[in-house]
């Protein structure tokens, strides 16, 4: 199986995601192949990939020990899949979240690359034997799964195919540690993954808090923000209820498992994200912070700036 230690990586899109992981592969003094299928795509990709090299080295986060005109030159694009594919053991699919795509991008490589090169897709909600399943050689394939934005939140969860040898695991999980990601293994495939089924959760609550009246949207954020997401920024809830007993987790639950299984059942259905008690929370949401692309981008950048910074405390700690 191919070895991390190899320096030649392939990715297939060049929208946000490509771009990012791109990125984060050259911050490791990797080389990155970058294809898109559209023409031109791949070398715009790479324009706006030096702009944000540079924004970040001139604010001192610039990921990795070399400079960013010396990560830039890492980076090629190109229109033909093969010449992409030449000599990459690894290669990382960051194209939309269509099945039916995947499938078909998947195929088109295998046909293309050695028995022993890794097959690595992006995707956040389809899981790996949906999206390898045209795939003769499913041994090989693994989905890794980036947070948004990749280069600032560093989890990426590592999610087997039924067939996936644990050599590739092991390879793919070394190469995610080399480039100062932060991989997470699952041992086995499940519907979204670990990350999105307790953001579904947290999201199902917080929407049913809001539409039954018991607290306002800005309020429900802020017992995340200035609550529970300041200990989760560096613990987990694992670690959190161990830590809040005074002989740890056996004890926290003795305390406060009963309390805890009263209020789950006290849960109501999942809640209906589109109809009309939407539009209420939607509105709400809105007054606070306007739909239009210029309130939603300067958040949006708002929000890279503080990942960054929270970023260098963590490295710091």
């Amino acid at each position: 199986m191919s070895s991390p230690d190899k320096k030649t990586i392939t990715v297939i899109g060049s929208g946000l995601i490509g771009r990012s992981w791109s990125m984060v592969f050259v911050s490791g003094g990797y080389s990155v192949r970058i294809y898109d299928n559209q023409p031109g795509q791949a070398a715009n990709a790479i324009k706006e990939i030096r702009k944000q090299l540079e924004e970040l080295e001139g604010v001192h986060m610039l990921r990795g020990e070399l400079a960013a005109s010396q990560q830039v030159a890492l980076i090629s694009c190109f229109d033909d899949l093969a010449q992409a594919l030449e000599g990459a053991f690894f290669v990382q699919e960051c194209v939309f979240e269509q099945l039916e795509v995947k499938q078909s991008v998947f195929q088109d490589i295998e046909r293309l690359v050695g028995k022993d090169v890794v097959l690595s897709s992006s995707t956040s909600c389809l899981v790996p034997s949906n999206v390898f399943s045209k795939v003769q050689n499913k041994s090989r394939c693994i989905v890794s799964h980036p947070v948004n934005p990749p280069y600032y939140v560093k989890l990426v969860e590592l999610v087997p195919h039924p067939e996936t040898t644990s050599t590739v695991m092991d390879t793919t999980h070394a190469l995610m540690t080399k480039v100062g990601q932060a991989p997470v293994r699952l041992r086995k495939e499940i519907d979204g993954f670990a990350l999105n089924r307790v953001q579904a959760a947290i999201i199902a609550e917080s929407w049913r808090l809001v539409q039954d009246g018991v607290i306002s949207v800005k309020d429900i954020d802020l017992v995340m923000s200035e609550g529970l997401g300041m200990r989760y920024a560096f613990i987990g809830p694992m670690e959190t209820i161990h830590l809040n007993a005074p002989e740890g987790l056996e004890d926290y639950m003795k305390r406060y498992g009963e309390g805890i299984t009263r209020v789950l059942k006290s849960f109501g259905p999942v809640p209906d994200f589109c109809g009309e008690g939407s539009k209420s929370i939607a509105n709400e949401m809105c007054e606070l912070i306007p739909n239009d692309r210029q309130h939603l981008s300067a958040r949006m950048e708002r929000r890279d700036q503080l990942l960054m910074s929270l970023s260098k405390l963590k490295k710091e700690h």
